[in-house]
């Protein structure tokens, strides 16, 4: 019941908030990717945010980095590859050479961060608080970009948003955060209740039930964005949250308590690394920098054989 409740508060909250946005961005004259950079994204990131100082405060540093891995992968092999089954997205020049590079970024920098073993001969490899520090400090320089894009950008002519008041934009905005952090913690605290009563190891958890959980609002809202054509706000929610969760969700988590590297992470690094190159990869194939159907299925292929190598290596 926790499950399918999570999911209706999800769905509304999802429309609300993007047709708040949206609205928002028309009255403002500010672009849909700006607001789906910043508002959407750091909205839709508020469940991996929350589930992961509850676990940086009780030391379950498994929980801390299998949510956060496992939500970007997510996010870019099945939102991204569903919302492609939907509708082309296509990808303008900005997000092609900052936004999307920024992303991978963030996979090469914990992936470094996280190779104490191999770079330092240690016996366990650690992201410190120190290293938090640094994750924040690339989100504050994210954080200044997305500013300058705030004043630079302007809404193209011809973009199709509900009309909404400022006023009422705003409350739909709020509403829908509300919901989609509500649903979100329903389906986590649901889904960790039955994985755990079947035994399935912490990594694990993490990796599939957690940070598919946290996932649903990135999901919700882009799928719903995709179906009203804000392909802008939907690609910019993906990698906005991706860019929020690692420099900041992972940032002030190892900043709580330092987060080791489990046996078996470093599979889920490559695949966190491999989801941000196939994505700057495939903007450059065929016409117009778009991601199209064929593309999203793979996506979803390439997921569903990370979900297969997860289980088989239990």
């Amino acid at each position: 019941m926790m499950i399918a409740g999570g999911l209706l508060l999800l769905v509304y909250g999802a429309n609300r908030l993007v047709d708040g946005a949206s609205s928002l961005a028309r009255n403002f004259r500010v672009s849909d990717m700006v607001i789906g950079l910043t508002i959407v994204a750091l909205g839709t990131s508020t469940p991996e945010l929350f589930v992961n100082l509850m676990a940086a405060v009780g030391q379950n540093t498994q929980i801390v980095l299998g949510n956060v891995l496992g939500s970007n992968i997510s996010n870019i092999f099945l939102i991204l590859g569903i919302s492609a089954l939907i509708y082309p997205l296509s990808v303008r020049s900005n997000t092609t050479w900052v936004e999307i590079p920024l992303c991978f970024l963030a996979s090469l920098v914990i992936l470094a961060m996280g190779s104490d073993v191999w770079l330092d001969h240690t016996s366990r490899s650690i992201i410190t608080r120190s290293e938090g520090i640094v994750l924040l400090a690339f989100f504050a320089i994210f954080i200044g970009y997305s500013l300058h894009l705030l004043r630079t950008e302007a809404l193209p002519e011809g973009t199709i948003t509900r009309k909404l008041s400022p006023g009422r934009s705003v409350l739909f905005i709020v509403l829908g955060l509300a919901l989609l952090i509500a649903g979100g913690r329903f389906i986590v605290n649901g889904a960790v209740d039955l994985a755990e009563s079947l035994g399935m190891p912490e990594r694990i958890i993490a990796l599939t039930i957690v940070s598919l959980g946290t996932s649903l609002p990135e999901l919700a809202t882009s799928v719903v964005a995709v179906r009203k054509k804000n392909v802008d706000m939907a690609i910019g929610n993906v990698v906005g949250s991706n860019i929020f969760n690692i420099f900041f969700v992972l940032g002030i988590s190892s900043l709580i308590y330092p987060v080791e590297i489990p046996e078996g992470g470093m599979l889920d690094f490559a695949t966190n690394i491999l989801a941000g190159l196939l994505l700057f990869v495939f903007i450059f194939v065929g016409k117009g920098r778009k991601l199209v159907g064929w593309e999203g299925m793979l996506f979803i292929l390439v997921y569903a054989l990370y979900m297969v190598l997860l289980f088989t290596r239990l």
